[in-house]
Protein backbone atom coordinates (compact mmCIF):
# COMPACT_ATOMS: atom_id res chain seq x y z
CA UNK A 1 0.00 0.00 0.00
CA UNK A 2 1.34 3.19 -0.80
CA UNK A 3 0.63 6.27 1.55
CA UNK A 4 -2.34 3.94 2.69
CA UNK A 5 -4.57 3.42 0.23
CA UNK A 6 -4.70 0.22 -2.27
CA UNK A 7 -3.21 0.84 -5.38
CA UNK A 8 -3.97 -2.50 -7.39
CA UNK A 9 -5.43 -5.92 -7.25
CA UNK A 10 -9.21 -7.45 -6.79
CA UNK A 11 -11.72 -5.23 -5.40
CA UNK A 12 -12.78 -6.25 -2.18
CA UNK A 13 -15.20 -8.73 -1.97
CA UNK A 14 -14.00 -10.63 -5.06
CA UNK A 15 -13.20 -14.06 -4.46
CA UNK A 16 -10.09 -15.26 -6.44
CA UNK A 17 -10.33 -17.33 -9.36
CA UNK A 18 -9.65 -20.88 -6.92
CA UNK A 19 -12.12 -19.66 -5.05
CA UNK A 20 -14.70 -18.94 -7.59
CA UNK A 21 -13.58 -22.43 -9.64
CA UNK A 22 -14.42 -24.27 -6.56
CA UNK A 23 -17.44 -22.93 -5.85
CA UNK A 24 -18.34 -23.36 -9.11
CA UNK A 25 -17.29 -27.33 -9.33
CA UNK A 26 -19.11 -27.86 -6.06
CA UNK A 27 -22.70 -26.62 -7.61
CA UNK A 28 -21.99 -28.42 -10.90
CA UNK A 29 -21.77 -31.43 -8.60
CA UNK A 30 -24.27 -30.88 -6.75
CA UNK A 31 -26.36 -30.44 -9.47
CA UNK A 32 -25.40 -33.61 -11.40
CA UNK A 33 -25.57 -35.98 -8.46
CA UNK A 34 -29.49 -36.66 -8.19
CA UNK A 35 -31.96 -36.24 -10.88
CA UNK A 36 -33.83 -33.24 -10.06
CA UNK A 37 -30.73 -31.38 -9.52
CA UNK A 38 -29.27 -29.35 -6.67
CA UNK A 39 -32.49 -28.86 -5.11
CA UNK A 40 -33.32 -32.51 -5.34
CA UNK A 41 -29.71 -33.37 -3.85
CA UNK A 42 -30.16 -30.96 -0.76
CA UNK A 43 -33.65 -31.87 -0.02
CA UNK A 44 -32.03 -36.02 -0.03
CA UNK A 45 -29.52 -34.88 2.22
CA UNK A 46 -31.69 -32.86 4.80
CA UNK A 47 -33.63 -36.55 4.79
CA UNK A 48 -30.97 -38.94 4.92
CA UNK A 49 -28.01 -36.59 7.10
CA UNK A 50 -29.87 -33.88 9.06
CA UNK A 51 -26.97 -32.87 11.64
CA UNK A 52 -24.93 -32.33 8.30
CA UNK A 53 -27.65 -30.88 6.51
CA UNK A 54 -28.39 -28.54 9.44
CA UNK A 55 -24.52 -27.14 9.88
CA UNK A 56 -25.00 -26.42 6.03
CA UNK A 57 -28.24 -24.44 7.18
CA UNK A 58 -26.56 -22.50 10.02
CA UNK A 59 -23.44 -21.52 7.79
CA UNK A 60 -26.06 -19.87 5.26
CA UNK A 61 -28.36 -18.23 7.33
CA UNK A 62 -27.84 -14.89 8.68
CA UNK A 63 -25.75 -13.94 11.71
CA UNK A 64 -28.03 -11.17 12.71
CA UNK A 65 -31.69 -10.26 11.93
CA UNK A 66 -32.61 -6.72 12.41
CA UNK A 67 -36.02 -5.40 13.15
CA UNK A 68 -38.85 -3.09 15.17
CA UNK A 69 -38.25 -3.37 18.63
CA UNK A 70 -41.91 -2.88 19.00
CA UNK A 71 -42.82 -5.87 16.72
CA UNK A 72 -40.15 -8.21 17.22
CA UNK A 73 -39.26 -10.97 14.54
CA UNK A 74 -40.70 -14.87 15.57
CA UNK A 75 -39.56 -17.70 14.01
CA UNK A 76 -40.91 -21.24 14.14
CA UNK A 77 -39.25 -24.14 13.15
CA UNK A 78 -40.75 -27.32 12.73
CA UNK A 79 -39.09 -30.29 12.15
CA UNK A 80 -41.06 -33.08 9.87
CA UNK A 81 -39.07 -35.96 9.37
CA UNK A 82 -39.71 -39.59 10.92
CA UNK A 83 -37.62 -40.57 13.94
Amino acid sequence: MANGFKTGGRTKGTPNKTTALLKDTILAAGEAAHPDGLQGYLMTQATENPAAFMTLLGKVLPLTVGGDPDAPVKMEIVWSGEG
